[in-house]
């Protein structure tokens, strides 16, 4: 999405690039040659880049989307694999992923999520952090975490029932099935989809537009939202970090590691 006439680039990380748009920004996911998969770096950086758009003054709202051909394709699991599951999966939830996730909630901006492709795992509930997501056509959602033994985490179990009610949230975390752009507008998931061919001007209107709006009536809408719906998000989000650390100490998030690593499809014990 990035580099047409209208964007400049205002800063560049390492895995995420910022750019400007008048009063608007956007944030590039930018490891696009492991589909902006996240390791250690990609959420260093991209936390610096919310902190940035968050205390410039002069951005009034924010777009975050992918390069390449995915948005974002959740954990590094090859990152993961290497380490040999060893990793504090607590620590890296606590420390590393809620500042993102709770950084765009209380953001006193608009958010737009612009999902141009595969948006699993971490990478969904960085989208449904957002307080819009719009969608190329094709471009899917998917709780992954159940295919490698774990659970909904980065907030995935406060936004999706929020968003699709108890029954869908059940459905997409326990089955970890892909979820097409046109069904998540259907459920309700997402706000609105678009043809590949217009998606990127379509994103770019709607953050023109946002940019150009009332902002401060915007930040009191998500205060208004967050009091109502997400008022006990940080104890949310630190349940899911305790459960998640039960799941990656379990048999079958090692056995779903193996599986990846293998290329195979995992054979689950309940251990």
């Amino acid at each position: 999405m990035a580099g047409v006439s209208d964007d400049e680039l205002y800063r560049q990380y390492e895995t995420v690039n910022l750019y400007r748009r008048g009063p608007g920004a956007k944030i590039e996911l930018n490891r696009p040659e492991r589909m902006n998969a996240w390791n250690d770096q990609f959420s260093a950086d991209l936390l610096a880049a919310i902190r940035e758009v968050t205390g410039n003054p002069e951005v009034r709202a924010v777009l975050v989307t992918g390069a390449g051909r995915a948005f974002s394709s959740g954990a590094d699991l090859k990152d993961a694999v290497e380490r040999g599951g060893t990793f504090d999966v607590y620590q890296e939830l606590t420390e590393r992923y809620h500042p993102l996730i709770t950084g765009i909630r209380q953001m006193p901006k608009p958010v737009i999520a612009a999902v141009n492709g595969p948006a699993a795992g971490i990478g969904m509930s960085l989208a449904l952090a957002c307080d819009l997501v719009v969608a190329a056509e094709s471009a899917y959602f998917s709780l992954a975490f159940v295919n490698i033994g774990l659970v909904p985490d980065g907030g995935s179990s406060l936004f999706v029932p929020s968003r699709v009610g108890f029954a869908r949230a059940a459905e997409l975390a326990m089955l970890g099935e892909r979820l097409d752009a046109r069904k998540a507008v259907d459920w309700g998931l997402i706000n609105q989809v678009f043809p590949d061919s217009e998606f990127a001007g379509r994103a770019d209107a709607l953050l023109d537009r946002l940019a150009a709006g009332a902002t401060k009536s915007y930040a009191g809408t998500k205060r208004q939202l967050n009091h109502w719906l997400y008022e006990r998000m940080d104890a949310q989000l630190e349940f899911e970090a305790g459960i998640q650390r039960e799941m990656a100490a379990s048999g079958d998030f090692a056995e779903g590691l193996a599986a990846f690593a293998a290329k195979r499809p995992p054979r689950f014990t309940g251990g």
